[in-house]
């Protein structure tokens, strides 16, 4: 393994929590060559050791974006949307019916398909949740990203990939070759970097936390302390939402399966809003 390498493989677990094999070497040197033209760093020993030296350096941000994966499409796990609209929705509506309020975070949103398909989603229900305040959180490390999320432009193939035809007529609108998320609902996400490695005590409770895919990417300490942290920002009856690969087994003692929900968990112990989720 070069130095330059290992280098670039610690920087990457501090600073994302990103989990680098040797066999990823090549790809990171993919990732990162953008990086050494736009910044016109000479060679990637130059660039590890400037990242090293000084990691939280715009340099050295950059280089943590180019390196995170970014893949995410618009209603992403069918049986996963089909669950919320029939089963986590009307169990929030029922148990915040008394305070009229419900937040949502989407953590690792990427270009914003995720959020927006929950915003959808809840769009949907607009007759039964007038007079609510719902907010809508979205966070990613990619400063990159998050511009993109907030544009709300999205190309026919990334449309495609998972949108009705039905939602794409009411919820966007085309200009050439590409698709604009409608402005109302672009209204609805609020959007801002985040860095789940470092910690996120500012953000507030949350009644259901999306963090679906994103765990994947990381080393097993780094889930561990992630998802310790994603229980702390959950209401005392919240429920976090994982991708299909992901699982809390052998990484947290706070959270449990949600019993009858394959994608989803609460603090262990909990009960009332979680548990009616297991019979809806």
């Amino acid at each position: 393994m070069s130095q330059a390498f290992a280098l670039i493989r610690r920087f990457a677990q501090e600073t994302a929590g990103l989990s680098l094999d040797e066999d990823k070497r090549y790809l990171v040197e993919d990732r990162l060559a953008p990086v050494l033209r736009r910044e016109r760093v000479a060679t990637l020993d130059a660039l590890a050791e400037a990242i090293t030296r000084e990691p939280c350096s715009d340099l050295a941000r950059a280089t943590a974006e180019a390196l995170t994966i970014n893949e995410t499409s618009f209603f992403r796990d069918k049986a996963f949307f089909e669950g919320f609209a029939q089963s986590i929705l009307p169990a929030l509506l029922a148990a915040r019916a008394e305070r009229r309020r419900l937040r949502f975070w989407c953590a690792g949103c990427s270009s914003g398909q995720e959020p927006y398909s929950i915003a959808m989603l809840l769009d949907e229900q607009a007759r039964r949740l007038a007079g609510w305040q719902v907010e809508i959180l979205a966070t990613d490390l990619s400063h990159a990203m998050i511009d993109t999320a907030r544009r709300g432009i999205y190309s026919q193939f990334e449309v495609q990939r998972g949108v009705p035809i039905a939602l794409l007529l009411r919820y966007f609108r085309r200009e050439g070759d590409f698709w604009h998320i409608a402005d109302h609902l672009r209204a609805k996400v609020t959007f801002r970097p985040q860095n789940l490695v470092t910690g996120f005590r500012d953000l507030g409770a949350f009644d259901v936390v999306f963090c679906r895919n994103v765990l994947i990417y990381f080393d097993v300490a780094t889930k561990r302390r992630v998802l310790a942290n994603l229980a702390g920002s959950l209401a005392a009856d919240g429920c976090l939402a994982l991708g299909a690969a992901e699982s809390v087994g052998g990484l947290s003692d706070t959270l449990a399966p949600v019993p009858g929900q394959r994608f989803l968990f609460r603090k262990a112990g909990a009960s009332a809003t979680a548990d009616k989720l297991a019979v809806l």
